[in-house]
């Protein structure tokens, strides 16, 4: 197996591999394959999953330490037991930011896996889920299953050169999942193209799978925010997203700028807290009690603000929240989806992350900036390739109020196939 390659990032990827186990589900697939069965297009396909996921008879850590000695899980989580009912291979669980708190996928426990775009160099993978993404760009898994709360399944699919999709959150039950924030969390895919995420996404949902249409891009309304998304772009970014913005206007789409003064309103809504950092120290304010000195101290020092959170202030930020959506989606509601760059700026290195505790956090706030949007907004969201072949990997981002899943998984199809057929 790749993962078990000693030169290779599997050690830094899986955080269990489950070799024996998964060369039994590959064997049984083959079985009813040879007689005729084929429980969906998912039948005999490697998948990981990430270390937040209930896998009966293992612990479920979320990248940490701290979790090593609780009891094991006794039920498989629903998308789990859906991805096994579908005859997919589960091939290990995978390595990510300790509790799914950061956006830039380092971990001090378990290491980081290097992201392919010039690996000698050692550029992060993005987060939370790391080894979701690598374990996808390496060929240990066809497709990969990660969280997403700020942008975990998108901003590692960007920095990767992956399509990662993040759909409207209450579509996906969050049973036998380890959460982060139960107002933000949702589940969805990383994988190599839109119609594989479109895929497994029906299969996590319990939907009927479906062959995915492309949307009709000529006339489409694509909108990019006038506000916050486009500040602060490094030059490869944005050349990449200029380009593909021209590709799609070629082909008819009809890109504006759109006013959406709400965006810009963010930060002060979270002047006393976020929805992230209340769940997140209530769900291990009793761990952190006990066993401080055992998390990452950039986790911890996330989760700490939480404590002086009262009552009042998270009832504020949440009644301000569905003001914002209002908003929000009113503005957006003459247009077909919302375009943008996934993340700001090309995947750094990891050594200086590293080192510098004000460099990783003004890094990780930078990345995680433009997909929290969509988080906050309950939105739904998808991640595709922005670059040239060969290039540094950039995402590009189509967004959505929620419950406008199956239109964004439409459209970023046609935006895939426009910019394939643009060639180089």
């Amino acid at each position: 197996m790749r993962a078990e390659d000693p030169l290779g990032e599997g050690a830094r990827v899986f955080t269990v591999l489950h070799r024996q186990r998964a060369l039994a589900l590959a064997r049984a697939s083959d079985l009813l394959r040879a007689a005729g069965i084929v429980r969906s297009p998912l039948e005999g396909i490697p998948v990981s999953v990430k270390d937040l996921f209930d896998i009966a008879g293992e612990v479920t850590c979320a990248g940490s330490t701290v979790l090593r000695g609780q009891p094991a899980a006794t039920v498989d989580a629903t998308i789990v037991q859906r991805l096994l009912a579908a005859g997919a291979v589960i091939v290990g669980r995978t390595n990510m930011t300790e509790f799914a708190f950061s956006g830039l996928g380092l971990n001090p426990h378990y290491g980081t896996p290097a992201n392919p775009w010039e690996r000698s160099r050692g550029r992060i993978p993005g987060g939370s889920s790391s080894g979701a993404a690598v374990s996808v760009t390496d060929g240990m898994a066809a497709v990969a299953i990660g969280t997403d709360t700020g942008g975990s399944v998108r901003i590692p699919s960007a920095f990767c050169g992956l399509t990662g999709f993040k759909p409207t959150a209450r579509r996906v039950p969050m049973d036998g999942t380890l959460p982060l924030s139960r107002a933000l969390d949702s589940i969805g895919p990383l994988a190599a193209s839109v119609r594989c995420c479109a895929l497994v996404d029906a299969i996590l949902a319990g939907e009927p799978v479906r062959p995915l249409s492309p949307a009709e891009l000529d006339g489409a309304r694509l909108a990019i925010p006038a506000q916050v998304v486009l500040e602060d772009l490094d030059d490869k970014v944005a050349r990449a997203f200029d380009a593909a913005c021209a590709r799609l206007s070629a082909a008819g789409a009809r890109i504006r700028r759109l006013a959406i003064p709400a965006f810009a309103r963010l930060p002060a809504l979270h002047a006393h807290g976020t929805l992230a950092t209340a769940d997140a120290w209530h769900l291990n304010r009793g761990f952190i009690e006990a066993r401080a000195d055992a998390y990452d101290p950039r986790v911890l020092a996330r989760m700490r603000p939480g404590a002086t959170m009262g009552a009042a202030d998270l009832l504020e930020l949440q009644a301000a929240r569905q003001s914002w959506i209002a908003e929000v989606t009113a503005a957006a509601s003459g247009v077909d989806a919302l375009l943008m760059p996934t993340a700001p700026i090309v995947a750094p290195e990891i050594a200086p992350l590293q080192r510098d505790d004000a460099l990783f956090t003004r890094t990780n706030a930078l990345v995680l900036r433009n997909p929290t949007l969509i988080n906050f907004l309950d939105g739904c969201a998808l991640s595709l390739p922005g670059h040239e072949p060969g290039s540094a990997p950039v995402g590009l981002m189509l967004a959505a109020p929620g419950g406008q899943d199956a239109r964004i998984l439409a459209l970023a199809l046609a935006v895939e196939q426009a910019l394939a057929q643009a060639g180089p």
